[in-house]
């Protein structure tokens, strides 16, 4: 076989051809524009009116449920996984930002939202600063036809990456109303 420069003169082999175990699962593809969609402007909150992380939680749970994206039935539980969480550790990430995220039993697609709180919160962030922007997501606890745990790491590398963004961080803070939430979502998606 013949061998190849790579990067600092080191010599390269190709390694032929690799064995398969078996036919490969279908994956589902996500295309990466489509991110935005998995937040759905009657579940955002331009204002959420919060004083505490708890209240905010509880307020963002109530959000879904009213949205019709999260069964009633799994409000108290998604409430209480949400909490147990950010007991575990803060999931503020500083920056003003919180993403806090969670596994939940009985759902079968992640359920996202984009929450502000204009004056800002308390929530034992990295930064010690005030959280204004919040991410919500949950997902399923197991994959389904409708989730594939690799591609919600990906989707989470996107808010991360939105979270750093001090564009983002400003114009969300400046929204009037959920949809101009959701479109920013969607004008700083990959393109």
């Amino acid at each position: 076989m013949p061998a190849f420069v790579g990067l600092g003169g080191v010599q390269l082999r190709p390694l032929g051809v690799l064995a398969c175990p078996g036919p490969l699962k279908p994956r589902m593809s996500t295309n990466l524009m489509s991110w935005w969609k998995q937040f759905k402007p009657k579940a955002c909150s331009v204002k959420l009116k919060a004083e505490d992380k708890r209240s905010a939680l509880a307020e963002v749970v109530t959000n879904l449920v009213s949205a019709g994206l999260l069964e009633a039935s799994l409000e108290e539980i998604t409430l209480r996984v949400l909490t147990s969480r950010e007991e575990l550790a803060s999931t503020g990430i500083g920056m003003g930002v919180a993403i806090p995220h969670v596994k939940i039993d009985g759902i079968s697609e992640a359920i996202c939202c984009l929450s502000v709180h204009p004056e800002g919160l308390d929530w034992a962030a990295v930064d010690g600063g005030p959280v204004q922007v919040l991410f919500t997501v949950l997902r399923p606890s197991e994959a389904t036809d409708q989730h594939d745990p690799e591609d919600h790491l990906a989707m989470m590398r996107w808010v991360a990456g939105l979270a750093r963004d001090s564009d983002f961080r400003s114009f969300a803070c400046q929204a009037k109303t959920r949809t101009d939430l959701v479109n920013l979502l969607k004008e700083m998606s990959p393109s």
